[in-house]
């Protein structure tokens, strides 16, 4: 039995018992876009511009024995980003956000190696920002 936890783009996050690729510590930011203007002799005058572009960061820890092979799939979150293409991201079946994310940053550290050279851990951290178009 298997959980499909989300998505961003094809990579998918799951969980089952031969198997568990999924993610934590997501943090999504909301702003505004403020502009203060200048007047002389007093205080600026804020204008409220619009919205601006939601953010998300999240971790992904890849695990030898949590069935992945951690180098595959750290270099897979590295080919979406230098793909430049905007992906959907959805948790629970349902998207984050009203457009697509762009990949902004994805950062490795590899945190175990075996004798052999091969990672048996990697610590993925991924940033995105609100593709509108």
């Amino acid at each position: 039995m298997s959980g499909k936890i989300g998505s961003l783009g094809d990579v998918v996050f799951t969980v089952s018992s031969k198997l568990i690729r999924t993610f934590d510590e997501l943090s999504r930011s909301a702003s505004p876009r403020w502009a203060n203007h200048d007047i002389h002799l007093q205080k600026p005058k804020s204008e409220y511009l619009g919205p601006g572009l939601d953010t998300i960061s999240f971790q992904v820890r890849f695990d030898a024995r949590l069935g992945v092979d951690p180098r595959k799939e750290a270099d897979r979150m590295i080919n979406l980003a230098q793909k430049g293409k905007p992906v959907a991201f959805a948790i629970g079946g349902k998207k984050l956000g009203t457009y697509l994310w762009k990949l902004t940053s994805v950062e490795q550290g590899w945190t175990r190696i075996d004798n052999k050279g091969n990672a048996l851990v990697i610590e993925v951290s991924i940033s995105l920002e609100e593709y509108a178009k």
